[in-house]
C-alpha cells in the first residue's frame, strides 16, 4: 500500500453563506462565510486522501491558487517516500526556495501547506486502517519525532527532550485510550453567544445547552463595553456561579485597552480572555497576562498563530496561560506535534480552537493524542466545539455529554459529502448561483418600479 504513488491533486473552493444568520460573528469578523480550500489526492491504485484548510469567505480563492502551486511537490511521490522522511517532506513544502518568499511558514502559503499535509495524513491513516489519533498513539516515539521539524525551536525543545516526553507517557497509555473511548474528551461550546445573536436567541441557545449537559461556555466580546457587560451578566446568571465562562475578543483591542476592558468584566469570573490583542504581539500578551493574573484571569491565544516559532516565543515569554492550537493554521499535524510537546514542557494546558468548517472534525484527533501520548492530564483542558456544518462530512464529530467521542473511521475525518461539495462550490454551486440571483433581483426590482 505504501508504495502507491500520488498521481493527482485537486482543490476546490467551498463556501457556506453563514453570514446570512451571523453564525460565527465576532468583534473583528462581522459577517463570515465559513469556507474551506478542499483538497483531494489520489493514488495510482485508486486510494484517496482528503484535506482542508479553513477560511471565512473572500480570499479562499487565493488559498486555492497556493495549493495548486504546491501540488507539483506532491504529485509523483509515493506515500512511503513521504513518510520515510516526513520532516524532509514538510520542509520541501514549507521551504521551497522561491515560494517560501511569500511565507515563510505563515499566511496563505502555510494555510495551503496545511491543506496538502492534512490530505497526506488522511491518506496514511486510511492506508493503515486507523483513525488518525490512533495512528499517532500507536506510532513508535522515534518515528513520531521524525515527523517534526525542530529547526528554530531547539532552544526551547530538543529532539531528545521530545523523545523523553513521549517515552515517559508510554506508562498508562492503554488506560487512557480506554478512558477516552468510554468517556470522551471534555468540550466547551461557543455556539450560544456569537456577537451578532440577539439576547432572545442567546437565552434560548444557552437554555438548550444547559439541558444537554454543557458546563463550559464562551462569549464573544470586544465591540461595545456596555453590551459586553450586559451579555456577560446575562450568561453568568443563566449558567450559575459554578459553571465555566470564557470571553473572546478576537484581536479587537490595544494592550492597555484590553487590560482596562477585561478588568471591567472581571466580576463575571471569566477563566480566560482569548485573543485580546494582535495575535502576533507576544510581548503585548505577556503584559496583559501579568496585569490580569491578580484577577485570576488567564490569557488564551493561538488560532491565528503562524507557526511553532511564534508558539515557542509565547511560551518563553510566559505570555499565555492557555495554548490554542488549530488544525489548519499551522503546518498540519507535523507542526502541531511540535507545539503540543513544547506546551507540555512549559506546563501550559492545550485547549484547541475549533468550529468553522471541519475544524472540530480534525482537531479532535490532535487533542486525543495530546492526552493519551503527551500530557496524560485533563487539568484545565478542554476542546472548543461549535455546532455548525458537521452534516456535510462523511464522518461527522460525535459529542456525548459535552465530550468529544473518539472517531472510529479510518483517516483524519476530512472527507466531505460530494453532494455538499457540488452544492456549495464557489461560485458555480447551486447555492451560490441562487444567492447571486436573489441579490440581482433585490437590486433590479427598485429600478424596474422606478
Amino acid at each position: 500500500k505504501m508504495t502507491q504513488k500520488i498521481i493527482k491533486l485537486t482543490v476546490r473552493d467551498i463556501r457556506f453563506p453563514t453570514s446570512l444568520e451571523l453564525h460565527g460573528s465576532d468583534a473583528m469578523h462581522t459577517d463570515p462565510d465559513y469556507s474551506v480550500a478542499y483538497v483531494v489526492i489520489e493514488t495510482d491504485q485508486g486510494m484517496r486522501g482528503y484535506g482542508l484548510t479553513f477560511t471565512v469567505g473572500r480570499g479562499t480563492e487565493i488559498v486555492v491558487c497556493a495549493v495548486e502551486a504546491l501540488s507539483a511537490l506532491v504529485v509523483g511521490k509515493s506515500l512511503e517516500e513521504i513518510v520515510s522522511d516526513f520532516r524532509g517532506f514538510y520542509r520541501l513544502l514549507s521551504s521551497d526556495g522561491q515560494m517560501r518568499w511569500i511565507g515563510p511558514e505563515k499566511g496563505v502559503i502555510q494555510l495551503a501547506t496545511a491543506a496538502v499535509l492534512n490530505s497526506v495524513w488522511d491518506l496514511w491513516a486510511r492506508m493503515e486502517g486507523k483513525p488518525l489519533w490512533k495512528l499517532l498513539v500507536d506510532m513508535e516515539p522515534r518515528k513520531l519525532i521524525s515527523c517534526i521539524d525542530f529547526r528554530y525551536i531547539t532552544d526551547a525543545l530538543t529532539e531528545q527532550e521530545a523523545l523523553e516526553i513521549l517515552e515517559k507517557a508510554e506508562a498508562g497509555k492503554q488506560q487512557r485510550v480506554d478512558q477516552m473511548l468510554k468517556e470522551g474528551y471534555p468540550a466547551y461550546t461557543t455556539s450560544c453567544a456569537w456577537l451578532g445573536y440577539s439576547d432572545q436567541l442567546l437565552k434560548q441557545l444557552c437554555t438548550d445547552a444547559l439541558s444537554e449537559g454543557w458546563t463550559k461556555f464562551k462569549v464573544k466580546v470586544g465591540a461595545d463595553l456596555e453590551d459586553d457587560i450586559r451579555r456577560c451578566s446575562l450568561i453568568r446568571q443563566m449558567i450559575g456561579p459554578n459553571n465555566t465562562l470564557m470571553i473572546d475578543a478576537n484581536q479587537r483591542w490595544d494592550v492597555g485597552e484590553a487590560i482596562t476592558w477585561v478588568t471591567k468584566l472581571a466580576e463575571y469570573k471569566p477563566l480566560w480572555i482569548e485573543e485580546p490583542t494582535c495575535p502576533d504581539d507576544i510581548l503585548g500578551h505577556a503584559a496583559i497576562s501579568k496585569a490580569l493574573a491578580p484577577l485570576g484571569i488567564g490569557v488564551a491565544s493561538g488560532e491565528q498563530c503562524h507557526n511553532r516559532v511564534m508558539f515557542k516565543q509565547f511560551l518563553q515569554a510566559e505570555a499565555l496561560q492557555f495554548i490554542q492550537i488549530d488544525s489548519c493554521r499551522m503546518g498540519s499535524v507535523n507542526e502541531n506535534l511540535a507545539v503540543l510537546l513544547m506546551a507540555h514542557k512549559f506546563k501550559v494546558p492545550v485547549c484547541p480552537h475549533a468550529g468553522g468548517v471541519g475544524l472540530c472534525e480534525l482537531v479532535q484527533h490532535l487533542i486525543l493524542f495530546d492526552y493519551i501520548s503527551v500530557s496524560a492530564s485533563l487539568d484545565d483542558r478542554m476542546c472548543e466545539f461549535v455546532d455548525h456544518l458537521h452534516e456535510h462530512f462523511i464522518s461527522p464529530v460525535v459529542i456525548k455529554n459535552a465530550h468529544y467521542m473518539p472517531p472510529k473511521d479510518p483517516g483524519y475525518s476530512c472527507e466531505m459529502l460530494e453532494s455538499s461539495v457540488q452544492r456549495y462550490q464557489y461560485p458555480q454551486g447551486e447555492v451560490w448561483k441562487q444567492f447571486k440571483k436573489q441579490r440581482l433581483t433585490k437590486v433590479c426590482v427598485p429600478i424596474i418600479k422606478y
